[in-house]
């Protein structure tokens, strides 16, 4: 199930408040500057900071490169 495209522009990580990118098809949104990945259930982004998966450089990686090849952006612009 996709997100609202207006629940997404207001979303940020809870930690540093800025911007994710969106991973439609596996279901998580994903802050590159911390490397934390943040799971969809069912629809709903789970925003818990506790319940977030830290990955490692390798994991790192292989999600900006998919991020890179499918062109997904950030949800909004941290200089706004």
């Amino acid at each position: 199930m996709a997100l609202d495209p207006m629940l997404l522009d207001i979303l940020a990580c809870p930690e540093d408040k800025g911007p994710l990118l969106y991973f439609e098809d596996d279901g998580f949104l994903y802050n590159p500057r911390l490397h934390r990945r943040y799971r969809i259930d069912d629809g709903i982004p789970v925003m818990l900071i506790d319940e977030a998966q830290t990955l490692d450089e390798t994991e790192h990686k292989a999600v900006l490169d998919k991020a890179e090849a499918a062109g997904i952006k950030p949800n909004f612009s941290s200089n706004a």
